[in-house]
This record gives C-alpha cells, structure tokens and sequence, in this order.
C-alpha cells in the first residue's frame, strides 16, 4: 500500500488518499520522498503501553528508505516529516493530530503512552500522523507536494532546482538548471558521474552554510497555529515585531541575518490560549502586523503591552526557538538537526 501525504503545512488525515502497489516480500515500513524537498522524517509505534519514536531519517527528493524493518505488529504506526533546515522560505512538514516524543538531533526514545510529558529536557512532543497499515506485513508511505511532481525523477529534478535556487543559481528551464549543475560541479570538483545522492548532499551542504547557521526561527510543536512577536534590546533601541503565524508543526524564519544581540525576546499566542508564551520582559504591540520601537507608555500611544521570554543568544549566529502546548521549551543545545 502506498499512502500519499499532499504538504500542506501541515497535513492531517482528511487529506491522506490510499492507493495499491505491489511490494517486495520483505516486511517493512517504507518511507518515500516524492517532493522537491530534501526531507527528515521520524517514525513512531506503539507497543503495549508504551510509544517508541525515532528520528531522524533523511529523504533526498526521489528516494525512499526503509526506517523500520520486519513484520509490522504494533499496535499502530505514525510518521511525521519536515523539510531541511538548508532551504530558504517557509519550512514545510508533513504530520497529523498524534503528539509524540522527539529532539533535534538524532533520537530514539521510549515513552509511557499515558505520560503527560517527554522524557528529558531537550524533547518536546510533535504532531505526528497515524499510519495505517491495515494489518499488513510491508507499508510505503509516500510523501507527497503537487501533481506536477508525478515521478521519482520529476522530484529530483524539482529537488535539484530548489536547491541550487537556494544557493542562488537561477534554474528558470532544463537548460538552465544543466547549466547551474555544470557550475556547481565544477566549483565543488565534482564529477560528472557523481550520483543523485552525492550531488544532493553537496547541494544541501552549501544551502545550510547560507541560511540555517544565521537569524532565529521559530518552530511551532503544537496541534494548532501559533501567533509570534519578537522583541530587541541594545543601548540604541528597544523594538518589537510581529506577527508570524506558523501552522501546527512548522517553523519560521523571522530573522534571516546572523546574530549580533545577546538576547532575543519572544512572545506567542495560540487558539484559546492569549498567554502561550510570555514573561517578564515588556514590549509595546498591536493585534495586526506591526513594528514598534520604544517611545512612552503604550497605553498613551494606543498601544497594548505584552509580556515576552528570554532567549539567550549570546555567542550565537543562529538560534532556533521551540514552541510546546506549555509554552516556551528549554533552549536546544548548540548541535543541529543532522545534514
């Protein structure tokens, strides 16, 4: 069986659609990329009263892997995929309404499934979605963006054009995307023989250098949308700014510029939940799109107050910070998600 996941943000199980395929004898879950995003997955099942998750599994655009081997006997299934940190815009993922357990880096967790809570500091719970095997002994979920991406080889050539667009090659036809890769090759002494696999993860190095290292994102770990503000402060200025909204799942990039602030201040709202994330810190802010510097009292100036968290990004080109159903998770170590 093949399950087709269409990105969304986020996906839920409204927008899963089943189809039949035949599979190798060898019993398995099978994870497939057909999307023009370089993608990390995590997979998690249930086993008696206990949740297991582990993560992360990368898919380069037109491949599959096979991130759980053996009869598939648990209980259920689950998978939750996001998109590389290497590309620029909005980050996209692939999920559904089943919190679980996880961590940036590479994980691999046991969690007692009635536990409100993960079980050390540095995970957080993500929207996984159900997989549903339908009892058989091999799956393939297949991770998908947009009909015109129909093939294995369609998604790594939209895989391709992503990527070197995000290193700045213009990639506007085939012929200009040879001509980009022709480049790319040479500057990085690549062969011509060199493979898919080879030249993505090139690809993907150099992507990371320009945008994951530098700014802030904010990633989303809830089941809803969330609603963020920053806030700065230095010896020149005090300025806050708002909002991003960021579907279930998903991370913005608000600051694209490597740091250069010892502290960012954050503030979110979610559904129902004004005060999601707040704290001591005061910053001046409205209920649209705004940017508001210091000045006075904010009542005086029709303006709201809010109360936003610390960051400490001393010593940090980047920094990523992480929304929970609680509010504000501890701070990610220094080490990223694996390339």
């Amino acid at each position: 069986m093949i399950v087709r996941w269409r990105a969304g943000a986020l996906l839920t199980l409204s927008a899963i659609f089943l189809f039949l395929s035949h599979h190798p004898a060898q019993a398995a879950l099978k994870v497939c990329n057909r999307t023009s995003y370089v993608l990390y997955a995590a997979e998690g099942w249930t086993v008696g009263a206990d949740n297991f998750t582990k993560g992360w599994t990368r898919l380069i655009p037109g491949s599959c892997a096979t991130p759980v081997l053996g009869m598939l006997t648990a209980q259920s299934y689950y998978l939750y995929a996001r998109s590389s940190q290497g590309h620029s815009g909005t980050a996209r993922a692939w999920g559904g309404p089943v919190q679980l357990c996880a961590r940036d880096t590479n994980f691999s967790l046991k969690t007692p499934a009635a536990s409100p809570s993960c079980p050390s500091s540095d995970t957080y719970t993500m929207p996984f979605a159900p997989v549903d095997t339908h009892r058989m002994q091999d799956w393939t979920a297949t991770l998908t963006e947009s009909d015109a991406i129909a093939t294995d080889d369609a998604a790594r050539a939209a895989g391709l054009d992503r990527l070197l667009h995000d290193i700045g090659y213009k990639t506007g036809d085939a012929k200009q995307r040879n001509d980009a890769l022709s480049k790319f090759r040479a500057k990085f002494k690549l062969t011509p023989k060199a493979g898919a696999a080879e030249l993505f993860d090139a690809l993907e190095t150099e992507a990371l250098k320009a945008s994951a290292p530098a700014g802030y994102s904010i990633c989303n770990d809830t089941a809803g949308e969330v609603w963020t503000a920053l806030g700065f402060r230095d010896q020149k200025q005090t300025l806050a700014a708002g909002w991003w909204k960021i579907p279930a799942g998903a991370c913005a990039h608000a600051l694209t510029q490597p740091l250069t602030v010892d502290k960012v201040f954050v503030h979110a709202e979610g559904h129902n939940k004004p005060q999601l994330v707040t704290g001591a810190e005061k910053f001046c802010v409205t209920n649209i799109t705004f940017q508001t510097s210091s000045g006075g009292d904010c009542k005086k100036r029709g303006l709201s107050e809010a109360g936003f968290a610390t960051t400490n990004t001393k010593g940090r080109s980047g920094y990523t910070a992480h929304i929970g159903e609680k509010g504000l998770l501890p701070a990610p170590s220094q080490a990223s998600m694996p390339k």
